[in-house]
């Protein structure tokens, strides 16, 4: 990435500033790969507050993930409240990434992912269909304990656009670039607050974004 030195700081330095601006993150597990993997296809679609109650409003429609996977895209619609295409598009990919998961290892489980390396793990998760970049991240780092910052269309845009990093650079680079600077101990805190402040800016940055600049009136004087 062109001027790493340089983005590496301002890394630093927004992450610092997350940390003040924001409540303690809390470190999140998922016991079985599959609920981060549902999670990851949700909330990349949704706010971190919105995908909660969508996994709440699931769980309480469906009777399990193999219920979930053999259902309708019309009843997942319906259980989250959502008939937007963005809701629409949401409920294929889940159903389609549980099909993939069944389809491979006859369940609608990813435990058996925690019996291989990291590697071959996220070989597997990248293969199923349907699946994109942000859910194998999220699912590799909630889930399976790999070095991995997760990245929102929002959240990407927000980094290009404070220069945190190269604003040409592509999202894999990126990536590459957040994991080499944040430490994997600090991954998930970074992603949640970066999170967070994407989702809910803090106040003195509304307020600069609101600010206009002021335009100053030529005068003429009266003849």
């Amino acid at each position: 990435m062109k001027n790493s030195r340089q983005h590496a700081q301002r890394l630093r330095k927004l992450h610092k500033g997350l940390k003040r601006a924001h409540s303690k993150i809390e470190p999140v597990n998922h016991e079985d790969p599959i609920d981060a993997l549902i999670y990851g296809v949700v909330s990349e679609r949704m706010s971190a507050s919105a995908a909660e109650t969508a996994m709440k409003r699931l769980r309480r429609t469906f009777i399990n993930w193999n219920d979930l996977r053999v259902s309708r895209a019309e009843e997942i619609v319906e259980a989250i409240g959502d008939d937007s295409p963005r809701g629409r598009a949401m409920a294929l990919t889940v159903t389609t990434a549980l099909r993939s998961v069944f389809d491979i290892h006859h369940t609608v489980s990813l435990q058996s992912l925690k019996k291989l390396g990291k590697r071959p793990a996220r070989q597997t998760v990248e293969k199923l269909d349907g699946i994109s970049r942000f859910t194998v991240d999220y699912c590799m780092l909630t889930s399976l304990q790999a070095h991995a910052v997760p990245l929102t269309e929002p959240m990407l845009e927000y980094l290009k656009r404070h220069d945190i990093v190269d604003a040409q650079a592509e999202q894999a680079e990126i990536e590459g670039f957040l994991t080499r600077h944040v430490a994997a101990k600090s991954a998930y805190e970074f992603y949640a607050l970066l999170r967070q402040e994407c989702e809910c800016p803090r106040m003195d940055d509304k307020k600069k974004r609101k600010r206009a600049p002021r335009k100053t009136r030529r005068t003429t004087k009266a003849k």
